[in-house]
């Protein structure tokens, strides 16, 4: 199965279509699709979007560039929606940390990301992290918190050393590519997809964010995952079959209740 493990479906430049994106996506082959959440009033719309859809899934989590406008009973929410909802969130996310931008404070980004891992680990579900410019720290807190036998995730739009991908496959997670790597100049990336283990990678698109080359200056979505795994698997030289079918049972296994999406 084509597996989308994110994209915000919820965003606002999806309100003028987003039930025909949707199916646009269907119809492409995508199988399943993982919603993650940036802050608490993203909760009630992702559980909404998915309510009903077993290609939709939900995660729930507040994005360190969210956590200056949170609030300390976000934290009691999310633990409690998790519980809540049951097996229908398949992970805690999107969290992490990001010192790309300046103007949020590291030490609450940490402070919020720690406390996210907790719930994560008390709940024993994996979490989808964001790591720009900051994979260093946060495995640091992903030991601190995990241990070497943790509930893992995915390392989402992954753009590390290749060190640092290897850290994070020690530590249970799977790394995401999307449509940043179908950039020609996008030479790290395109590295990591060839050299990387296959069973170590997942796909992504970010929709609707991070669109790939072939449509530059437009919305991504994830009707583009399709041409993006004939990207990387023309990279890694396999065909494009072997890399979904590989990606797919990835996504399953680092997201153990995506199981539902397979069989409904």
């Amino acid at each position: 199965m084509l597996v989308d493990t994110h994209c915000h479906l919820d965003a606002l430049e999806f309100d003028a279509d987003r039930e025909a994106m949707i199916a646009r996506a269907r119809a492409a082959g995508v199988g399943c699709m993982v919603l993650p959440a940036v802050d608490r009033a993203g909760f009630a719309r992702v559980r909404a979007l998915c309510a009903g859809r077993p290609a939709l899934r939900f995660a729930l989590g507040v994005h360190p560039l969210y956590v200056a406008a949170a609030h300390e009973a976000d934290l009691d929410v999310l633990a409690m929606e998790l519980e809540q909802c049951g097996n229908d969130a398949v992970a805690v996310g999107e969290i992490g940390l990001d010192f790309f931008v300046t103007d949020i404070d590291p030490a609450l980004q940490e402070r919020w990301f720690v406390a996210q891992l907790r719930i994560a680990k008390e709940m024993g579900l994996p979490v989808l992290l964001h790591v720009r410019r900051s994979q260093d720290r946060i495995l640091k807190h992903v030991r601190a918190v995990f241990g070497r036998n943790g509930p893992g995730g995915i390392a989402h739009a992954f753009n590390g050393s290749r060190q640092q991908a290897d850290e994070f496959i020690k530590l249970g997670f799977a790394l995401g590519f999307g449509g940043a790597v179908t950039w020609q100049r996008a030479l790290n990336l395109r590295r990591l997809v060839t050299e990387l283990p296959l069973e170590s990678i997942v796909l992504e698109t970010d929709a609707p964010d991070i669109p790939p080359e072939f449509a530059a200056g437009e919305r991504n979505e994830p009707a583009h995952l399709p041409r993006i795994a004939q990207v990387i698997a023309g990279i890694r030289g396999v065909e494009p079959e072997e890399l979904v079918q590989a990606t797919g049972a990835n996504a399953q296994r680092v997201l153990p209740r995506l199981a539902a999406a397979y069989s409904e």
